[in-house]
């Protein structure tokens, strides 16, 4: 199986987020966010995946002229 985190900064603080990685990874966003984002997180981020929700955040950022218009909007949505 293989591992795949989205990385949206969806959190409601900082300290919640670490309480939560610390605890169990936990993925961020819905699942339709997921499947909208892990394509592009596979093609342009999987140097980085298990390097945690905000760096794989700051890939999608660094590729988004290459992202997919739906992985886009996600981050739009979410204000990135």
């Amino acid at each position: 199986m293989r591992k795949f985190v989205l990385a949206l900064a969806l959190l409601s603080s900082t300290t919640s987020a670490f309480a939560q990685q610390t605890a169990q990874p936990a993925r961020s966003g819905t699942p339709e966010e997921q499947a909208a984002c892990n394509r592009d997180v596979q093609r342009h981020c999987r140097a980085v995946i298990n390097q945690g929700d905000f760096t794989i955040l700051a890939c999608l950022q660094q590729n988004r002229s290459q992202i997919s218009a739906a992985c886009n909007q996600v981050l739009k949505n979410h204000g990135q």
